[in-house]
């Protein structure tokens, strides 16, 4: 079924409520993304103590509790409401203190003027969730441990160029840079500082307690993991930030898309978590009486990812060749309702540096013979094409119970058997296909929503950088095991400037590489259909972050 009128419509509300703003403070050159298609209610005061208890739907599975080991993205919205960062940056792009006292800029002394050296001053009423006092110490405790390189962290990114750290007192902390780094400001939003107390204890800091027990100072408490089903956390009594004023919150996980849809209808779930409601269930629920919906633009691109280690894979022909025989239009007018945009960027189209000249896909099968003909390969037994003896076939892989996404592959399974490929389609529970499947590098070929960029800033060394790469020993999330020399010098320039013309132009080149070289076949920009049971207030979308429950301690029902 295909909405016409509707999705039009869509598209051209998602289109003229794209909001585009920059921040200039020390030259920084930061996008800012503001959910323009955001919503807030306003409802009565919020309770004086904490009350009631939100169910966040998900349809993978938070198995990570540890806010700085390798992890996906479903599990930052537990992260949110266990720990906290020493700044964050909010639905409209701006940044605003945590952890410290404000928010460092060369005006308030916070940044030297070279850019170099950080002055940053900490609150004095934070205390851990087992009582011990929040110092200085957590800090740069958090900092060198990120840096180890036999820690299996997330990203190092930024974070290695830390040359020293001097503790001044319990509650200031000076670094200094070994070089400048631009988006710096935006990957301290998202890195969470852990408890020294706690992991200076363990023999093996990637053997944690903290991934079974984590203590945080965020506004709930861990009270238990029941494994495969939720996650429950408890207000924290003691937090030293607005709120919470919830009781408890709840991750429910349901592997079943259409499950947790239904869930959500008839009100067992009262938030839609990291995939939201699907898409072609839009029409169904955008007037229900009982949740409300919207459409919230994602900094997040949906990706046939390709692992550039695979033998096939790393053709660039070969990929050139599944670029022209996938039909874009299909899937995101008879998948997806219309609703997403087609894009050929790891940018979000908002993005200050999103490079507006990039050529178009064109889905042309003939064009895709052709490229595969003269690159030598040829057809062999049941039209599937061979080279050197090796048939043209690799796995693609997804989350299982993702019906529309099972529906895509099917669509792109079949154009590719047109030009002579065989694909072959593997779908797992979440928490094997994110976990070594994923960020060892292990998959073929995987179709996936994925942030690329640091927080709202266009760097993405950790993504596409030769020595972010995890299955290699490099520290990052590059599991697409991309090289690309011209990739790695534009990489770098980007992040050593604070020039906003000229980070723009090196963007824009890097853009145009990777979209040369096709180091993914993008699919389209996400627009997430988020939603929420009536009478809960405070429920705020925000693209510049990983989880809709990034603000979840100033939920509250009203009544």
């Amino acid at each position: 079924m295909l909405v016409t009128n509707c999705n039009n419509q869509v598209i051209k509300t998602f289109k003229a409520n794209k909001v585009f703003r920059q921040v200039l403070n020390f030259g920084f050159g930061i996008s800012i993304l503001g959910a323009g298609l955001a919503f807030q209610n306003v409802w009565a005061n919020p309770p004086k103590t904490p009350t009631g208890l939100a169910v966040i739907g998900l349809s993978q599975e938070p198995t990570v509790l540890h806010p700085l080991l390798s992890a996906i993205e479903v599990d930052h919205g537990v992260w949110w409401n266990l720990y906290d960062p020493l700044w964050a940056v909010d639905a409209e792009g701006n940044f605003f203190p945590k952890l410290a006292e404000e928010v460092p800029t060369v005006e308030n002394g916070g940044i030297s003027a070279d850019g170099l050296t950080w002055h940053i001053k900490l609150r004095k009423d934070v205390v851990w969730h087992d009582g011990e006092p929040f110092t200085a110490h957590d800090v740069a405790y958090t900092l060198n441990l990120i840096k180890q390189p036999n820690f299996n962290t997330r990203t190092r990114q930024g974070h290695e160029l830390i040359e020293s750290i001097e503790v001044i007192n319990d509650y200031e902390i000076k670094w200094t840079m070994k070089e400048v780094y631009a988006p710096y400001i935006s990957q301290l939003s998202s890195t969470f500082i852990v408890p020294k107390h706690v992991l200076e204890k363990d023999a093996d800091p990637n053997a944690s307690s903290m991934s079974q027990k984590p203590i945080g100072t965020g506004p709930f408490k861990f009270d238990r993991r029941v494994s495969g089903d939720r996650i429950v956390l408890v207000a924290n009594d003691k937090y030293y930030g607005e709120g919470p004023y919830l009781e408890r919150l709840e991750f429910k996980y349901i592997p079943d898309m259409n499950g947790l849809y239904t869930q959500f209808r008839t009100g067992q779930i009262d938030v839609v978590g990291i995939q939201g409601v699907p898409h072609n269930f839009y029409d169904e629920i955008k007037n229900s009486k009982t949740v409300d919906v919207k459409l919230v633009p994602l900094a997040s691109m949906e990706v046939v990812a390709v692992n550039h280690g695979h033998p096939i894979l790393q053709d660039k022909a070969v990929r050139q060749a599944l670029y022209h025989g996938m039909n874009r239009d299909a899937i995101v007018n008879l998948i997806y309702y219309g609703i997403p945009e087609k894009t050929e960027s790891f940018l979000p189209k908002t993005s200050w540096a999103y490079a507006k000249d990039l050529p178009a896909q064109v889905y042309d099968l003939n064009k895709a013979n052709q490229i595969l003909e003269e690159a030598g390969w040829k057809k062999g037994q049941g039209g599937i094409r061979e080279k050197d003896g090796r048939r043209l076939a690799f796995t693609i892989s997804t989350t299982s119970g993702n019906e529309l996404r099972a529906q895509t592959q099917q669509l792109i399974q079949q154009d590719w058997k047109n030009i002579g490929v065989e694909l072959n389609i593997n779908n797992m529970p979440a928490a094997v296909m994110w976990g070594d499947n994923w960020t060892k590098s292990k998959f073929e070929s995987a179709l996936v929503g994925v942030n690329l960029i640091t927080g709202n800033d266009p760097d993405a060394m950790h993504r596409f950088g030769s020595k972010s790469i995890p299955a290699q020993g490099g520290a990052g999330s590059n599991v697409f095991q991309y090289k690309n020399p011209q990739a790695d010098e534009l990489l770098v320039k980007g992040r050593q400037t604070f020039n906003l013309e000229e980070r723009k132009e090196i963007y824009r080149q890097l853009q145009h590489v990777l979209r040369d070289d096709l180091a993914l076949l993008p699919l389209y920009q996400m627009v997430r259909v988020e939603g929420h049971k009536k009478g809960l207030s405070g429920f705020e979308p925000n693209v510049n972050v990983l989880s809709n429950a990034w603000n979840a301690n100033t939920w509250y029902w009203n009544k």
